[in-house]
């Protein structure tokens, strides 16, 4: 029993992470139908912008808590910036063109982001300093959870939340959800639809960045490639719980991470990467919309 609970709260941590990139994807699905490929390797600029400011602010002397936060504002921004300059140079001019053409765009963007970092920085995995601080009051339960998870769990579940109140109670949440609903009927009545999509790339992009500090600190190294299959697994996340659902992509996420931390914890370490296909083909074969994703009528 003990062994489960240990499992039980390690996928939880997991999917806590996954959450955070999965809802930047089905934000933006739910918005422009558009799956944004690039929106891992904004995860990846997050840890690497943490990393390098961070090392930055330690080598002037400050606490470690400050620097914690520094970096993650800063690494929030950073990615933001890329969320917002992704958005308008490679999605908003293909906005009325057919959908493979967008598609074919945000991959590439992906590949770009990619390369660009590698030849900035260096193909090899660079050791990521955790700044999470250590709860002396987390030690006699260090068997089930530490404190990095602890820290990742409350994290997310606070972000989570405040989401979904920016969504439900605030204007531009409500001007998401009108535009979500359609497009063409929100600019109908006031709705400044390139605003509400700018602003979705950069809450999304924000998320990303976070769930980059949190798991590289987590994971205690990165690369320019680790936001690819990061990227991937917070993609059938969002799919699984179903697409364009925010509750169904948290919901996705912690599924994924349960599974993953269960397979690996009772089958094997070596399959890890493939749990999360398998669960995605079992679950779409049983509800093809996802968990809590709904049918969608199309006009002829």
């Amino acid at each position: 029993m003990e062994y489960f609970i240990k499992l039980f709260l390690s996928g939880t941590a997991k999917g806590s992470i996954y959450a955070l990139m999965a809802l930047g994807y089905t934000m933006v699905y739910g918005i422009i139908q558009l799956i944004n490929f690039a929106h891992g390797e904004i995860y990846m600029i997050g840890g690497f912008t943490a990393l390098i400011m961070g090392g930055f602010f330690y080598s002037q002397g400050m606490p470690m808590g400050w620097v914690l936060v520094l970096s993650i504002l800063l690494a929030m921004f950073y990615s933001a910036a890329f969320g917002y300059t992704v958005e308008k140079i490679a999605y908003k001019p293909l906005r009325e063109k057919p959908r493979l053409s967008a598609l074919i765009s945000a991959m590439g963007m992906s590949i770009i982001l990619q390369n660009t970092v590698l030849l900035a920085q260096t193909e090899k995995f660079l050791p990521f300093p955790s700044y999470l601080p250590e709860f002396s009051w987390l030690l006699p339960y260090k068997e089930y959870i530490n404190s990095t998870q602890f820290i990742i769990l409350v994290t997310s579940t606070l972000i989570m939340i405040l989401l979904t109140l920016i969504i439900k109670f605030t204007r531009m949440g409500k001007a998401m959800r009108a535009t979500a609903q359609d497009m063409h009927m929100a600019q109908l009545v006031g709705v400044d639809v390139d605003q509400v999509i700018s602003v979705t790339f950069i809450l999304g992009s924000a998320l990303a960045a976070i769930g980059g500090v949190l798991i590289c600190s987590y994971m205690g190294q990165i690369n320019y490639y680790v936001g690819f299959i990061a990227g991937i697994k917070a993609f059938v996340a969002a799919v699984l719980g179903g697409i364009g659902s925010i509750p169904g992509a948290v919901l996705g996420s912690f599924v994924l991470g349960w599974t993953e931390s269960f397979g690996t914890g009772y089958i094997s370490s070596d399959y890890e990467d493939a749990f999360a296909f398998i669960i995605l083909i079992v679950i779409l074969l049983i509800k093809p919309d996802g968990l809590l994703g709904r049918t969608q009528k199309q006009k002829v």
